[in-house]
């Protein structure tokens, strides 16, 4: 069964500046919340996904990769030492987390424990409540600067907070996400192990798979720059490239983005604000289908 986008890391180097960037573009966004594995994220929330914006707040408190046990912390401090503040991992929604393990274990993409944990979130009024997620971890060894895992939210009601996802540059939700490679075939095995999904050949180094919340593609880095206009620095093997969100009135996005004087760009009938903009991610906006 195919999976749905769940969230995309955007991994930055100052969390509160990434919170004012996101807010000037007319997004709502979270306030801080604290992992005990010495990260901080704030969340920018759509129905059923959300981007999570992540910094190293406490190198110290981050714990090694181990044989079994996949290192959030270290990942997100390695990619930003590496290649800089920009969309570090892609997660999908998981119903079962110990049938995903088994399945990516199979695949040969595995091999990490299950991993259970929970925060302190706060509500819009202000009320603090706790959230709680099981992990199963995935990983393409070609894909050094990309990390994959599923999650199961446990709480789920003391998550999502529907004043939160009312954004004022229209934005209503997910349409996509969009991964580069220099090979795409390359990494078609493992994609599909990870999504449950059957990609299609749009083109020559252009595949994709629907999942039941939003689209992911897989295209070169030629296409990828064609289409949005500038593709992730150059990278040994795949990367997250752009995040695709869906708006009611593009002509309501588009003055809203013009307000905030960022530079953005109008390409086939999509709004792209890109790497250098938006801390080394790719913004798209599109027409909701």
């Amino acid at each position: 069964m195919a999976r749905g986008l769940d969230h995309i890391v955007h991994a930055v180097k100052d969390l509160e500046a990434a919170g004012e960037l996101y807010d000037m573009l007319g997004f709502t966004v979270g306030t801080r919340n604290r992992h005990p594995w010495g990260t901080h994220n704030r969340i920018v929330q759509f129905p059923g996904f959300f981007l999570e914006l992540l910094e190293v707040a406490e190198p110290e408190a981050i714990p090694p990769h181990e044989d079994e046990v996949f290192s959030f912390g270290a990942f997100n401090r390695d990619f930003l030492a590496e290649v800089g503040p920009g969309l570090s991992m892609l997660v999908l929604e998981s119903k079962d987390p110990a049938a995903d393990k088994a399945a990516f274990d199979a695949a040969g993409s595995g091999g990490f424990k299950l991993f259970d944990f929970a925060r302190t979130g706060r509500r819009p009024d202000g009320s603090d409540v706790e959230v709680a997620f099981t992990l199963a971890f995935a990983r393409d060894p070609a894909a050094p600067h990309a990390g994959f895992f599923t999650s199961l939210q446990k709480l789920p009601d003391n998550f999502w907070a529907p004043d939160l996802q009312r954004h004022m540059n229209g934005v209503t939700g997910i349409a996509g996400a969009v991964l580069t490679a220099d090979e795409p075939e390359a990494h078609l095995a493992f994609l599909k192990a990870f999504t449950g999904a059957d990609f299609r050949r749009a083109t020559n180094g252009w595949h994709l798979a629907q999942t039941p919340r939003g689209t992911i593609e897989l295209m070169s880095r030629e296409l990828f720059a064609q289409r949005f206009g500038a593709a992730p620095a150059a990278d040994a093997g795949l990367r997250i490239g752009a995040v695709r969100f869906a708006v009611k009135d593009i002509a309501v996005t588009r003055k809203r983005l013009a307000s905030s004087r960022m530079t953005a760009e109008e390409i086939e009938g999509v709004i792209v604000i890109g790497p250098k903009a938006a801390l080394g991610a790719t913004l798209v906006f599109e027409p909701e289908a």
